[in-house]
């Protein structure tokens, strides 16, 4: 991992980029409805990702509307893996540098893989906490989806 926290480098990849953004700062928030209230923000803007362990010693980012749940069938099928299962909080923060629950969505930072399920893509505008439970970042997904260059894939339940 490296030494500089996640939150910095997406503020400053956002920064040198010139996108225009919202950084809110707010009470630690756990839970995606939780994210949701003190952004501001509706619920299916929520970005939420999830670390996973596929196969052996692989993991991969997936991002998803927070209102959704992902089908890991669907994304076993598409990888061409045999076995996707949520990594443990020790791998998240071994993987990430983050605790879960605030894991960004910028896989490129983590050097992982990003797969993307267009129930997010449908949101003119996403949000997401930046490595921080105590932050939050709103931006467009446009402007997400040129930096990250995520993999569209639909994995929703």
């Amino acid at each position: 991992m490296p030494s500089v926290p996640v939150f910095d480098r997406i503020k400053d990849l956002l920064n040198t980029v010139g996108v225009q953004y919202d950084l809110k700062e707010h009470a630690p928030v756990f839970t995606s409805q939780a994210a949701a209230d003190a952004r501001g923000a509706k619920l299916e803007q929520g970005a939420k990702s999830l670390v996973l362990h596929v196969d052996k010693e692989r993991y991969i980012l997936a991002v998803i509307s927070a209102t959704k749940q992902a089908d890991f069938h669907k994304l076993r099928d598409h990888l061409g893996v045999r076995k996707v299962r949520l990594a443990t909080p020790e791998e998240v923060l071994k993987v990430t540098g983050c605790t879960i629950g605030s894991v960004p969505p910028f896989g490129n930072l983590l050097n992982l893989p990003t797969y993307v399920d267009p129930s997010l893509a449908m949101n003119e505008i996403i949000a997401f906490n930046p490595g921080s439970h105590t932050h939050s970042i709103l931006m467009t997904y446009e402007d997400y989806a040129d930096l990250v260059g995520p993999e569209v894939v639909a994995f929703a339940k």
